[in-house]
């Protein structure tokens, strides 16, 4: 499992750790620094990595001197409370912890699917992190699929970009997590934090010489005002944090695979976050969601004689909208108040209490929308909201990772917990494990969804079940039932529309994960596609068990979810293919029963006009072979049961 040598001297001392299976190791070396490389079977994909954490005290990793070293093997299961992927997760992993001088240790663990490690200090009182090291370096030109903001302030939906790594120069824009890189020799990494905690969020930038450097957004101390959305930071400290000195930090963590299922199927974030910390989680309630923003509250039809808008009578058409297909909230988005500043004044063309009542009576919950900033200037509204019953909070324009708002994040989670509120958070940074501590946080945006209209399309959102939503639950805002392909796309509000076909709609709500998933279209357009509706609305946010059957980062993913005895299968694709033809095999399947399959898919002339699809449904047991057709831009979704 490990080796250790110790030398004297100037000679160095090295140890390895190898994952359960064998496959993956992590070699260290201790001589000016804390050096590791990363190899899977004889092929070594990162190479004297080096970590250190600078506090205002000293350098921990510079010149280390090892006390001693302990080892364990760890095997568990993992029940997750809101489970995005699996119901029961296996943890198992090798540990090495090793205890340094200077009241610091380093934690490595290898796990069958990659590599983490993290810092933990035990100093008295408080310390001043000024830094903290992550230096990886390649072997070779690799390409990187990042995420590359302007600044720190971000609300993380950047498009992606490819970059070679040796052409990523310190000068350039650095790049959020979390970032995957392709070794072009079969391998990927993905790299990623978890167990976040009063600290900020890292991000990453080129080194210039074929490597990557971590960054961070000092610790902000005065803020001046920002218009009715946030605050602008007017001056910031010289350190990252000010923290407890007995702690551990976030870890740092590397999917390596050389299949790119397995990025699809990882829980690392999961299996490195600390626990659930509510004593009784048993009120929180994951599901759909009829929103409004993005079709502009705008029903209309011969079943609509009342002027639409942000009023009551529309707010009521959407709650019977939900309430007739099982959808369990609806969102009250901006507008609902009379001032995005006051919480406690509901719009009164809204009747807010008429419509929590009504929305009770139909079985169906109100969930509202809110900047972070009136939060912030009103804490006790958590309090107010559960005594009027509301059900969930969306809390918007964070759009920053320092130490304060990191903090922020949890002191909502907990206060909203406090008051049996969820809460998903928009213009937000990614998911890094607060989610399982509080699992009454459902979703995250933290990516370039629907809302974006033109500027949300396949070709860029392929790699979220690869990158973004690897990591954890994410609120894209699915469901658009008016499609288009990219060279004839053009839509506004209230007539929103998507790029994509509507078989790739269809799927997503199979592919990504998110504790709560929204509809985003108008109800009139569901009610005129009742059996895409009717689809779209059975499919569960959380699943027994994940099997991607197919995965391409960048290109195409087909995978199949079950819940309890029903499977569901989602396929999309980019725009790189006129037509994809696949086939899937369904081992997966019950041996001995049979399954009644519906499924959408791509029509005759989908790759010209994306509304087009069919619906077909056939007999399949286990064994059976499926073939698939997706045209570019498109999708393949299906129920079997």
């Amino acid at each position: 499992m490990y080796l250790f040598l110790s030398g004297t001297g100037a000679q160095a001392q090295s140890i390895q750790l190898k994952s359960p299976n064998g496959a993956i190791t992590v070699s260290l070396k201790l001589t000016d620094k804390i050096y590791y490389t990363l190899s899977y079977g004889n092929e070594v994909l990162l190479k004297d990595n080096f970590l250190q954490l600078n506090l205002r005290t000293g350098a921990l990793g510079e010149k280390p001197k090892l006390k001693n070293k302990k080892l364990k093997t760890v095997s568990n299961t993992i029940n997750p409370l809101v489970p995005l992927k699996y119901a029961t997760v296996n943890n198992r992993y090798n540990q090495l912890e090793l205890n340094f001088k200077g009241d610091y240790s380093v934690e490595f663990r290898a796990f069958d699917d990659g590599i983490a490690y993290r810092f933990i200090t035990h100093k008295k009182g408080e310390v001043e992190v000024l830094s903290e090291d992550f230096g990886i370096h390649f072997p070779s030109a690799y390409q990187a699929h990042v995420q590359q903001p302007n600044g720190f302030k971000t609300s993380y939906e950047e498009p992606y970009s490819a970059i070679v790594t040796q052409d990523w120069k310190s000068t350039d824009k650095m790049a959020t997590l979390p970032v995957l890189i392709d070794t072009k020799k079969q391998y990927k990494l993905l790299i990623s934090e978890a167990d976040l905690r009063d600290y900020p969020c890292m991000f990453l930038k080129g080194t210039g010489n074929n490597g990557m450097q971590a960054t961070f957004p000092k610790v902000p101390l005065t803020f001046g005002p920002d218009g009715d959305r946030s605050l602008k930071i007017e001056k910031e400290a010289d350190y990252i944090a000010k923290t407890a000195g007995e702690r551990t930090y976030p870890w740092r963590y590397f999917v390596l695979t050389k299949d790119d299922k397995q990025l699809v199927e990882n829980t690392m974030t999961l299996k490195l976050s600390a626990p659930n910390e509510l004593a009784d989680p048993s009120w929180i309630k994951p599901g759909q969601v009829s929103w409004e923003w993005w079709n502009d509250a705008s029903p209309y039809g011969p079943d609509v004689n009342f002027v639409s808008g942000y009023n009551l009578e529309t707010y009521k058409y959407y709650i019977d909208f939900a309430a007739k297909f099982g959808i369990s909230y609806i969102l009250m988005d901006e507008g609902w108040a009379k001032s995005t500043l006051d919480p406690f004044t509901p719009n009164p063309k809204v009747d807010l209490h008429e419509l929590i009542r009504y929305g009770k009576e139909k079985n169906v919950g109100v969930v509202l929308w809110l900047t972070w900033l009136t939060v912030e200037n009103h804490f006790d509204l958590f309090k107010t909201f559960h005594e009027w019953g509301i059900k969930g909070v969306k809390i918007d324009f964070m759009d920053r990772s320092d130490q304060w708002m990191v903090n922020y994040y949890e002191r909502v989670a907990k206060e909203a917990a406090k008051h049996h509120l969820f809460v998903d958070f928009h213009g937000a940074f990614k998911p890094a494990g607060l989610e399982y501590r509080y699992p009454n946080v459902l979703s995250y945006e933290g990516v370039r969804g629907m809302e974006q209209m033109g500027g949300c399309y396949p070709d860029n959102s392929i790699y979220f079940p690869f990158i973004r939503n690897a990591v954890g639950p994410m609120d894209y805002t699915p469901g658009a039932m008016i499609n288009m392909q990219p060279d004839v796309y053009q839509a506004a509000r209230p007539n929103a529309a998507s790029i994509g076909t509507r078989a790739y709609q269809l799927a997503l709500y199979v592919v990504f994960e998110s504790g709560i998933q929204m509809l985003a279209d108008n109800p009139t357009l569901y009610y005129r596609n009742e059996d895409c509706t009717r689809f779209i609305t059975q499919v569960p946010t959380t699943w027994d068990e994940t099997k991607a059957l197919v995965a391409k980062a960048g290109e195409v993913l087909v995978v199949a979810k079950r819940k309890g005895n029903k499977w569901f299968i989602g396929g999309m694709t980019n725009n790189k293919e006129e037509v994809r033809q696949l086939t899937i095999n369904l081992d997966f399947l019950q041996e001995g029963t049979t399954y009644h399959l519906t499924s959408f898919e791509d029509g005759i002339n989908a790759g010209r006009q994306a509304m087009d699809y069919r619906r077909k449904e056939l007999t399949v047991r286990k064994g059976d072979q499926l073939s698939l057709k997706m045209v570019r831009n498109g999708g393949w979704a299906a129920v079997l049961e």
